[in-house]
């Protein structure tokens, strides 16, 4: 029984991983794996493993791509206004040390874009700015792999974390604390080996030590605040503008007299400053982004509150333990994006057509990510109410016993390698992880917090992650997809070690 309920697993790690088929392709055929399994070997009536599957899908479109849709509406149409070019000209007149113009475009901005967008932009939008003011292209896709090793659980306005409780009936704002808690020292490992590799060993730190760690801490405690106060949607975007307003605070205080080997040899002198005024219209759509959410949270209950209650709930699936899916219509991230976005988008100066333009563009450009992403819940609520994951997650205990959250990590790992995503790795293996933890009698949102960090650092090995970079980069970097998998492994494989360790060991001294 456990073979036949790890087989959808099984088929997207072949399909995906050694036959290179496109998600779009693989995830339906594996959600019809999971359905016929369901139905004739663990005996689920075949009209309440469709009913499932339709929640499956609701919980896919509503809120999850509805976020991703918005939030790469968002940049594009920052790219479109031109306002992404003034960003980046901003960003690279900050200091002359090679390392600390990495780690502002890579970490900063990278982990901005991850907020904001996620869906790849942190790392194809830092690598193709990155390679454009002289940085060796695989080196520097590797490094910002890297630099996206630990934010995802928060990208898209923290939609891994909000879809991983949803999934798994945990509080969000639990669940979010848990996995700034078990984040915080990764965090501040990441950028030292951002450096590392992109300085070329680690005598690259000598000089900019201090910075690093700064810029580590910029995220780790910001992040790990906000996940207990306001909940999954800001911790990374709010932490990323504290990075880069640290990095730029430091190198202005302390002018770096670094080695010549790392001295930034861009010539930027006949540049035109850019103004405060233009500053702000360039980031207006950021701006409005984090006003309007920020605005409509839980911080603000007279505002969130009236909103939340704008809201319709639909008893979807049919089998034992029902519960009705609410949609929620108004007070989600998805609908605050998408209204920032127009207002910034006219402050900047496009017109009604042209943002009408941008959004039909993308919403068609992402037509195969709608089906991967549907498939791919809809294959977790399938295998999670028909007792496969269970039957999974009873197998791995007893395998490992109780070293198994030490393993927990690498099966989000798993998961984020196999499907690209760290969405898709919380869906897939959410209800697996507070599975195992109920069997050991250990917090189900510390296991899942968990699971969701390994499916951050396993992102980075992704061949998907890796073929984002490549196509960013362009033809400097075609071809090279295994010496950028083989230079990003050993710190992958580091990460999820520091990660099973942490999860092992925190319990012992942490009430979580």
């Amino acid at each position: 029984m456990v073979l036949l309920a790890l087989l959808p697993i099984l088929f997207l790690i072949v399909a995906l991983g050694f036959l290179k088929m496109a998600g779009w392709k693989a995830c339906p055929i594996a959600a019809v794996i999971a359905f016929v399994i369901a139905v004739f070997a663990f005996d689920m009536p075949a009209g309440i493993a469709v009913s499932a599957a339709l929640e499956g899908v609701a919980l896919a479109c509503w809120p999850i791509l509805l976020v991703i849709i918005m939030a790469l509406f968002a940049y594009k149409l920052t790219v479109a206004t031109g306002s992404l070019d003034i960003i980046k000209q901003m960003l690279t007149t900050v200091s002359e040390d090679k390392r600390v113009v990495f780690l502002l475009i890579a970490w900063g901005f990278g982990t901005f874009m991850e907020g904001m967008a996620g869906f790849g932009t942190a790392v194809a939008i830092p690598a193709a700015m990155l390679v454009a003011l002289g940085y060796p292209p695989i080196r520097t896709i590797v490094a910002c792999l890297i630099s996206n090793a630990v934010a995802p659980s928060f990208g898209s306005i923290g939609i891994p974390t909000t879809t991983m409780a949803a999934v798994t009936g945990l509080d969000a704002g639990v669940l979010a604390t848990n996995v700034s808690v078990v984040s915080f020292i990764p965090d501040l490992i990441a950028p030292f080996l951002i450096v590392i590799c992109i300085g070329g060993g680690i005598k690259a730190i000598k000089g900019v030590g201090i910075v690093t760690l700064l810029s580590g801490l910029a995220l780790a405690i910001p992040e790990l605040f906000i996940s207990m106060t306001v909940g999954a949607e800001l911790p990374v975007m709010v932490s990323s503008i504290i990075i880069m307003a640290v990095i730029v605070l430091y190198s202005r205080a302390c002018k770096s007299t670094s080695n010549p080997e790392y001295k930034f040899d861009i010539d930027t002198s006949d540049q035109k400053p850019v103004s405060f005024g233009e500053g702000v219209k360039a980031a207006m759509i950021f701006i409005l982004i984090f006003v309007f959410l920020v605005g409509t949270s839980k911080l603000f209950p007279f505002i969130n509150g009236p909103l939340a209650s704008i809201k319709t709930s639909v008893l979807i699936y049919a089998g034992p333990g029902a519960k009705p899916y609410t949609f929620t219509w108004i007070a989600v991230p998805g609908v605050m994006i998408f209204i920032a976005t127009i207002l910034g988008g006219l402050y900047q100066g496009a017109s009604a057509g042209k943002i009408a333009q941008v959004f039909k563009d993308n919403f068609v450009g992402l037509r195969f990510t709608y089906l991967t992403i549907i498939a791919v819940v809809v294959v977790a609520k399938v295998m999670t109410y028909s007792g496969m994951t269970q039957e999974i997650a009873d197998a791995l205990v007893f395998a490992t016993g109780n070293a198994y959250p030490i393993v927990a990590p690498f099966v989000g790992g798993l998961g984020a390698f196999i499907t690209g995503s760290c969405t898709n790795a919380n869906v897939l293996f959410g209800p697996l992880q507070t599975s195992a933890a109920a069997s050991l009698g250990m917090s189900p949102a510390w296991m899942a917090g968990a699971s969701s960090l390994g499916g951050c650092i396993g992102k980075m090995l992704s061949p998907q992650s890796i073929a984002l970079g490549v196509g960013a980069v362009g033809a400097l970097a075609e071809g090279k997809e295994g010496e950028i998998m083989r230079g990003t492994a050993g710190y992958c494989l580091f990460l999820l070690i520091i990660a099973g360790i942490l999860t092992f060991i925190i319990p012992s001294f942490l009430t979580l």
